[in-house]
């Protein structure tokens, strides 16, 4: 079926959750546009660009360097990457969703086909009228900021202190691949935006009253970090494995989760950070324990004493 707003192929239509085979190819489709991000952002280091990753690089057009290819083979390995990232994370036009150009925010102007339901710090949520599917639009802050993600710090209580700050594309493209893969509700990345505004659709659910405790129904696969060695400025801090890489899930609270169709609760948001490999960040207890959590998610802290006695 074809996406109502873009005409692009999708898997996801209002309520209807999709089969294995859709999820896993979801993730396939978040998988593939992380790896040609770092690639387009190795292409331009190549090529003696500024290769961050901030909105110039995520807004490349697909013919930005088509008359330098010629040049050199690192000219042609660049525009061969800027197209890559094209077809995975196509432009399209805020006026494509029905907001009026307008030079103020077109988020809080009538929009005929998408109908508001919320805006928080990172985006706007919005229904389609008649379909039901979930956009959200995330709005970046400034060139390179979009989004939400974890800084750490030496604590003072505990050996680290994660807070949230202002994340950038990367990172908001990891956030929502670990939305599916912990099993929450089916999202995809369909659009950016030239002002940058990244475009994702997601399964529409019932939502759950404010305030009720999540701590029974946290995603499976998520670790408890002992309390001695984090403290972090958002609910349910856990930790995850992404394809090897230990992660800082959080912001897991009742807003953050819907019912689905086939009853079962699933995560819709979250924050979530790379845990920190710099030197003078690194603790040895920490270290071993994230080398034995790894293999045993259920290890404790300490190798001869269970989390909940230290």
């Amino acid at each position: 079926m074809e996406d109502a707003f873009t005409g692009q192929p999708t898997r996801i239509s209002g309520t209807v959750l999709p089969d294995a085979a859709g999820r896993a190819a979801l993730l396939d489709d978040h998988q593939r546009r992380l790896e040609a991000l770092a690639r387009l952002g190795e292409a331009a280091a190549e090529c003696d660009l500024r290769a961050d990753k901030g909105r110039d690089i995520v807004l490349l057009e697909k013919d930005e360097v088509s008359l330098l290819e010629a040049s050199g083979p690192n000219w042609e390995a660049f525009g061969t990457a800027i197209r890559a990232f094209r077809k995975l994370l196509p432009v399209h036009a805020l006026s494509d969703f029905g907001f009026a150009e307008t030079d103020g925010n077109p988020f809080e102007e009538p929009n005929p086909r998408l109908r508001r339901i919320g805006g928080g710090v990172e985006a706007w949520a919005f229904e389609a009228v008649g379909e039901g599917s979930i956009y959200k639009f995330y709005w970046p802050r400034d060139d390179k900021s979009i989004g939400s993600e974890f800084g750490f710090q030496r604590g003072t209580e505990t050996v680290l202190r994660a807070s949230a700050r202002l994340g950038d594309y990367r990172g908001l493209l990891e956030k929502i691949l670990l939305i599916l893969e912990l099993g929450g509700m089916a999202t995809e990345v369909i659009a950016v935006t030239p002002q940058g505004v990244v475009v994702a659709k997601q399964v529409r659910g019932a939502v759950l009253p404010q305030g009720d405790d999540m701590s029974g129904d946290l995603p499976a696969g998520l670790v408890e970090i002992p309390s001695r060695f984090l403290r972090a400025d958002r609910d349910h801090p856990r930790l995850h494995f992404l394809s090897g890489v230990p992660y800082l899930v959080a912001d897991l609270h009742a807003r953050n989760f819907v019912r689905g169709a086939d009853g079962a609760l699933r995560v819709i948001d979250l924050v979530a950070g790379p845990w920190p490999g710099n030197e003078h960040l690194r603790d040895p207890l920490i270290a071993e324990w994230l080398a034995r959590v790894r293999a045993d998610p259920l290890a404790p802290a300490l190798p001869e004493a269970p989390d909940n006695e230290l």
